[in-house]
């Protein structure tokens, strides 16, 4: 990959790197807070595998930090292995967790596991990020209100919260006040607008101006300058962090393949899965060693790239350049951001991923997915947010089974005065059927597990219909296995003994081919194996209609 540029583009591309940094640094340094984490590994995360994904990712607008879901994942992960929080293990634990991240990503791109993008279907995805998001809401609540709580489970960290309300700092409370009218005002007006910046700007402000740490508003405190240090993560702790390390992995590239196919243009090259593993996965293994956390693409501060205009990877390069120079010139400064302004960063950041909208759109169209999605939802809610994402993937596995085990056999009808066939429906009640003949489309591949499924629909509607032929267009049927071979070939022995001939069309090469082997084939003939439905209606009016 190459970041050479026409001298015009490259202007555009430093000004959009200009911009969305403005909006991808804050932002970062508030999700190292969610994790728990200080907030300059949110600074070292928007640094090293923001450079290491331009270097080597193939999207030209993906932007490569931390994001909501991973840091709540990371910060869930941490808090189980260093309970006290202790900053100095909390940060090689981090580094650990990192570390695993990238070499579990990048594992997978050598075997070739690129798929594992779509692992999670989109109802399931949907109800995961919305507990996820009324997670991280809860999580920063106490922040904005000025009040400590012993957080455990969301319902129980909500009850402690109501019970706290009483004992809110006005003067904290007024500095997310502050940020919120500005990061919601800001956007309204000027959408992708610098706002986060702003609002750190005010309230860092403010905070030293009026010096209001004496007042009790909540301090970030030192932050180190200058480059990050090298950091060592601890073989010891694999064992005990590769169940989240999987986890947040899978989250990374979902989210990374998700964000970088919604903002690709018509001219850009399309994304290899495996080598976005590559890309992604490096730069969390870089990252480890400089006390980053778990990274990966972001749908929002992608979206701040694209409306900014960025055309190329520089736009990254410059991003990874800003959070350099924040560090080096800035960090003092930073020690007067209140965790009041963080909080309220993350709270309108993390809202977008609670989508009531996209629950409705879902129960419209399919009530089963929707069951998923309220699953995952509510599994997120119960059991945390670890568990949250076995309870998803086992959510998708089983509506897939579930679609699976119970694939479609249509009843086709034929469409009057038109050389027309199609499944029957109330839509169309007017087509007609052939007197004597059912004419059955199943849908998709039949193997053992969907067999049996297949044929009792079958039989259903032939004592339904009670018809001399049942013809099968087997056109949507790509592949047919051996069990379920077998049991088709004990339906027609049946068929015969109940008064009715079987007859079969629209076969693909390997269906046929499965047919001639079993000796299935020449036991129909050609007379009752044709090529689609549509001679197998003029047979059967030509024997039965005369």
């Amino acid at each position: 990959m190459s970041l050479s540029q026409q001298p015009n583009s490259r202007r555009v591309d430093i000004v959009a790197g200009l911009t969305s940094s403005a909006v991808v640094l804050p932002k970062a340094m508030a999700y190292a807070t969610v994790a728990g984490l200080p907030v300059q590994v949110g600074l070292y995360t928007a640094m090293v595998p923001m450079l290491l994904y331009a270097l080597l990712g193939k999207s030209r607008v993906l932007s490569v930090s931390s994001t909501t879901t991973l840091a709540i994942l990371a910060g869930t992960q941490l808090a189980m292995v260093v309970p006290g929080g202790e900053s100095g293990l909390l940060l090689t634990a981090s580094a650990t967790l990192t570390l695993l991240v990238g070499m579990i990503l990048m594992l997978a791109s050598l075997l070739r596991l690129g798929f594992i993008a779509n692992f999670i279907s989109l109802p399931v995805l949907t109800g995961f990020k919305t507990g996820i998001g009324l997670v991280i809401v809860l999580d920063q609540l106490p922040k904005l209100l000025g009040v400590h709580i012993d957080k455990h489970n969301f319902f129980h960290d909500l009850w402690q919260l109501l019970q706290a309300l009483p004992e809110s700092s006005p003067i904290t409370m007024l500095m997310a006040l502050v940020t919120l009218g500005i990061l919601i005002g800001m956007e309204r007006i000027w959408p992708h607008s610098p706002a986060p910046l702003v609002a750190v700007g005010v309230t860092i402000a403010a905070a030293w101006g009026l010096n209001l740490a004496p007042a009790g508003v909540s301090l970030v405190g030192s932050i180190p300058q200058g480059l990050p240090k090298l950091v060592m993560p601890d073989i010891a702790l694999m064992q005990q962090l590769l169940p989240g390390a999987l986890g947040i992995a899978l989250m990374s590239f979902t989210e990374s393949i998700a964000a970088g196919r919604a903002f690709s243009r018509p001219d850009a090259p399309p994304l290899e899965a495996n080598r976005e593993l590559v890309a992604i996965g490096a730069g969390n293994v870089a990252g480890a060693f400089v006390g980053c956390m778990p990274s990966g693409g972001g749908t929002s501060q992608t979206a701040v790239v694209n409306a900014s205009g960025g055309q190329s990877q520089t736009t990254s390069v410059i991003t990874a350049g800003m959070a350099l120079a924040t560090l080096l010139l800035l960090a003092p400064v930073l020690g007067y951001l209140p965790h009041a302004t963080l909080a309220a960063v993350v709270i309108v950041y993390s809202l977008g991923l609670i989508q009531p909208a996209e629950f409705r759109a879902i129960r419209q169209v399919r009530t089963l997915e929707f069951r998923w999605a309220l699953i995952a939802c509510i599994g997120v809610l119960l059991f945390g947010t670890l568990q949250g994402i076995v309870i998803a993937i086992i959510a998708s596995l089983i509506g897939l089974a579930h679609q699976t085990a119970f694939p479609a056999v249509y009843v086709i009808a034929r469409k009057p005065g038109a050389d027309v066939l199609r499944p029957q429906s109330p839509e169309h009640p007017e087509d007609e059927q052939i007197p004597g003949l059912l004419i059955l489309r199943p849908e998709g591949r039949i193997f053992f597990i969907n067999a049996q499924n297949v044929g009792n629909q079958v039989q259903s509607l032939v004592s339904q219909y009670q018809p001399r032929v049942v013809l099968l267009d087997m056109s949507r049927v790509p592949d047919i296995e051996y069990s379920a071979l077998q049991m088709l070939i004990q339906g027609e022995a049946r068929a015969r003994e109940q008064g009715y001939m079987l007859w079969l069309a629209g076969l693909s090469p390997n269906v046929l081919a499965s047919f001639r082997h079993s000796g299935f084939a020449a036991q129909l003939g050609p007379e009752r194996l044709l090529f689609n439905a549509r001679l197998g209606i003029q047979q059967y009016l030509s024997q039965y209609n005369k």
